[in-house]
């Protein structure tokens, strides 16, 4: 509600400015009118100083004021105007409403276990927040159980799969959800879209095994609902499940658009010019910058499987991760698999699985080899414990193998 206030106080402040400015200019002229105004010059050039302070000082602020693109409109199915005015303004009125989550990143170790039930049920519910992707940077992003990525949800090739979408009353749009695992016309999302306060349930059965990205896809700009953090991953396993692994680790990489430049703090609306021209302020895993840090541990010798996803909605994914080769990728989700790979592409809307047994401690640096995006915050860290093995991996003397283990390196 302040942002509208901030607007108000700006209004006032620049309708003053230009009664001032216009008495002044009358001041300035003949005839009775002016001359009483001459004799009101100081106060008029000290209201106009006054007037233009509120107006800086109110332009400040309006740095962490949303502003919207009320009238976009799309060549997509859902053509016509898709951001309507009235949501811009409710928004600007509750903002301070909206529930303030600290670490919006989902906990990439919250893996769900496998289990032999063939009739599975999950309950999503969509809620729109406000939460910090870069320091003293917020925006308002949209989620399924209030993270990013969403859940990730497990089941295998047979089981039939419920799904319960709620979306919580203080949501100001429609979502729904399409999993790239169902088989029918929306994958789900015409089925399911749900005004705010509303729930609705579906059933598919699970025919494909592989790891699927879903999203929301409630029509006009999907990707719009994509690009404020609603996607998530859903495993299919094959009927013989998948082969035993020491740690598995939950990844997704995501584009965040916003209006000004990489690290403008405040409140920073959604860029729509960004958006559709593919050039996202930043680039992170799970959320927000350092979405991942201090979240990943494992052992020397633990074998790891990481289930890599793309959010999108613009951008290819390079997954590496330096000092390690993947010896096992599942590339886009599915079988077969391909060994010695260095880096798999992960395709906007899609996923990959990869797997690698770590043979050194140390800190172990995931990113998107574009590297330019490792600068927009597309990198995180798994940190490794256990014995140094001077037969794989020999510094020298003047790079001894304790400080190796310290950190990561760029230069690989």
């Amino acid at each position: 509600m302040h942002y509208l206030l901030i607007l108000l106080v700006k209004g006032v402040a620049i309708g003053i400015c230009g009664l001032a400015i216009l008495a002044l200019i009358i001041s300035l002229l003949h005839g009775r009118v002016s001359e009483r105004l001459r004799t009101h010059r100081k106060s008029l050039l000290i209201t106009i100083a006054v007037a233009l302070s509120v107006l800086f000082i109110s332009g400040q602020a309006m740095n962490r004021e949303p502003s919207l693109d009320f009238f976009l409109e799309t060549s997509g199915p859902g053509q016509g105007v898709q951001l309507p005015l009235v949501n811009a303004v409710e928004f600007l009125w509750k903002v301070d409403q909206f529930r303030h989550i600290d670490d919006i990143a989902a906990d990439p170790a919250a893996i769900p276990k496998r289990t032999e039930n063939t009739d599975i049920m999950y309950f999503l519910e969509t809620e729109e927040v406000i939460n910090e992707v870069a320091p003293g940077v917020f925006v308002n992003s949209w989620t399924y159980n209030g993270q990013i990525p969403a859940p990730m949800l497990r089941a295998k090739i047979g089981d039939t799969v419920t799904i319960t979408i709620r979306n919580k009353e203080t949501s100001l749009h429609t979502h729904n959800i399409d999993l790239h695992a169902v088989n029918g016309p929306g994958g789900g999302a015409t089925v399911t879209n749900v005004a705010p306060g509303e729930e609705k349930t579906f059933t598919f059965k699970a025919l494909n095994p592989g790891l699927y990205v879903y999203h929301c896809a409630a029509m006009g700009l999907p990707g719009v609902h994509m690009a404020h953090g609603q996607y998530g991953l859903i495993l299919i396993e094959p009927a013989e499940g998948m082969p035993p692994v020491d740690k598995e680790f939950y990844v997704m990489q995501g584009e965040i658009y916003t209006t000004g430049q990489q690290g403008d703090t405040g409140l920073r609306p959604f860029s729509t010019q960004k958006y559709l021209l593919g050039d996202p302020t930043y680039v992170v895993f799970n959320g927000r910058v350092g979405g991942l840090n201090g979240k990943m541990n494992a052992s020397v010798g633990d074998r790891v499987r990481i289930y890599v996803g793309n959010g999108g909605v613009n951008l290819v994914s390079s997954f590496h991760v330096i000092g390690e080769i993947f010896d096992t990728v599942y590339p886009e989700g599915g079988w077969p698999t391909q060994s010695h790979i260095q880096s798999t592409v992960v395709p906007a809307g899609g996923a990959a699985m990869v797997e690698f047994t770590l043979d050194e401690p140390g800190k172990y640096l995931f990113v998107d080899h574009a590297l330019a995006r490792v600068d927009k915050g597309a990198w995180g860290t798994l940190e490794v414990t256990g014995e140094w093995n001077n037969t794989i991996y020999n510094p020298q003397p003047s790079a001894p193998k304790e400080d190796a283990a310290k950190g990561y390196s760029m230069s690989h």
